[in-house]
């Protein structure tokens, strides 16, 4: 299964760092990634695979809640085909 996450806040050191570790400490593989600075605004967006993991999607969501308020960020994590389908034109 894959799924979108995207990441949106002020920048500062160790955002990416912390969000890729929290994925690979539960086996969830980032296929794509896609990152921006934005004058002080930091963007994110991965494409992640749960193919070698048995964490479901709100596993992740719960993990990455802590960095996101550690960090003062908005962490959204969806699965790929609700994404698709809400970004259709």
């Amino acid at each position: 299964m894959k799924a979108i996450v995207t990441v949106v806040g002020k920048d500062k050191k160790g955002i990416i760092a912390k969000v890729s570790n929290a994925l690979f400490e539960n086996d969830v593989n980032i296929a794509d990634i896609s990152q921006t600075i934005m004058q002080d605004m930091f963007t994110m967006i991965m494409m992640v695979e749960f193919d070698e993991t048995n964490v479901s999607v709100t596993d992740i969501e719960k993990k990455l809640e802590t960095i996101e308020k550690e960090l003062d960020l908005k962490i959204h994590v969806q699965r790929e085909e609700i994404f698709s389908s809400m970004h259709r034109i």
